[in-house]
């Protein structure tokens, strides 16, 4: 089975959307699956205005057709809503094309926190733009029922994993007073960062990430350690150094982030938002509440145990199989055919 994906989130971006790209694509094509990407690099690219550092492809038809067409694809996945996945959408559709796609990103929420455009208006292009798809893949099962209240077309489940080689337990430190709070992702408007650096906190807080909202933040909040970009194992002691991951936002459709922290050993503390119910739900791994500095301060009593465990229940693995169960249906084929196919040997208990 030979797959393409489009998207216009891609290297050197750092953030959910190219992380599961590229986490679950690796674990696929260990099960015997061919996934490859038609990323913007393949396109001639423009600066995003108002955000530094992220580019958007500038697709034309002829050239997005002679890709397509040079890998020959039993299916096509389009990852996200921009400049490509709209160009590939609409070859798909032109030549009678099944295709499936995926729902990272609230876009509303993003885009009224920056421009006066009313939600509804961005709900009903996305509505549009998911419409003809075989599959809508959603991370949980919170967003999948709010995809489905909005009048979204065959929504499916999609999990997420995290790499436990990776993030783990190990002796780090950042030399900084403890505890030391830590947030790590995009340093934008609707990560919600203030609402973190503002607490009164003992300890540290530390911010790993870049973005447009970052000097800004860092003028506002002198105290604050802003570390930058990490990735790979810097990134792993960033999060083994830290005694509680602080997730702010409330408006991620799930948050890797969570579970990294979670693997490391670092228990959570956030508010009651979609994204961190969703991944942690009841369990005793994180303080999910209003008041923030509340949440910040109850998960420093979390037993690290307890987050191994809850991490070690995530993998790419199913991730991947996941997937792959998802294109199979939305061509109508049997998906255990499909899977079986592509070496994929799934959990019958699932």
């Amino acid at each position: 089975m030979r797959i393409l994906i489009a998207t216009d989130a891609w290297h050197p971006q750092i953030n959910g959307v190219v992380r599961t790209l590229t986490t679950m694509a690796a674990a696929a094509r260990k099960l015997g699956v061919d996934i490859q990407f038609l990323p913007p690099e393949s396109f001639r690219t423009v600066a995003l205005p108002g955000y530094e550092g992220l580019r958007v492809a500038l697709p034309s038809p002829g050239k997005v057709a002679r890709l397509i067409e040079d890998v020959q694809p039993d299916n096509i996945h389009i990852a996200t809503e921009g400049p490509l996945g709209i160009m590939v959408r609409r070859y798909c559709r032109k030549r009678g094309l099944s295709f499936t796609t995926s729902f990272h990103t609230r876009f509303p929420d993003y885009i009224s926190a920056r421009a006066p455009v009313p939600e509804s208006w961005v709900w009903a292009a996305l509505r549009r733009f998911h419409w003809p798809s075989g599959a809508v893949m959603a991370a949980t099962p919170a967003l999948a029922d709010e995809l489905r209240g909005r009048g979204f077309r065959n929504v499916v489940l999609w999990p997420r994993g995290v790499d436990t080689m990776l993030f783990h337990p190990r002796e780090a430190d950042l030399g900084l007073p403890r505890p030391v709070f830590l947030s790590v992702g995009r340093v934008a408007v609707e990560k919600n960062l203030e609402a973190f650096l503002s607490l009164d906190l003992p300890g540290s807080k530390v911010v790993v990430g870049d973005g447009p909202a970052r000097a800004d933040l860092q003028r506002k909040f002198p105290d604050a350690v802003f570390l930058g970009a990490m990735t790979g194992e810097v990134l792993a002691r960033a999060y083994a150094a830290a005694d509680v991951f602080v997730f702010p936002s409330r408006t991620d459709t799930y948050g890797l982030v969570l579970l990294e922290a979670l693997a490391s050993g670092v228990p959570v503390a956030a508010f009651p938002a979609p994204g961190p119910r969703d991944v942690i739900g009841t369990a005793p791994v994180g303080m999910l509440d209003d008041d923030l500095r509340r949440a910040c301060l109850e998960a420093l009593k979390i037993a690290r145990q307890d987050c191994l465990a809850f991490a070690g229940q995530h993998s790419w693995a199913h991730s991947a199989e996941c997937f792959l169960g998802n294109v199979a249906r939305s061509r109508h084929d049997d998906p255990w055919v499909a899977i079986r196919s592509a070496r994929v040997v799934p959990d019958p208990r699932r």
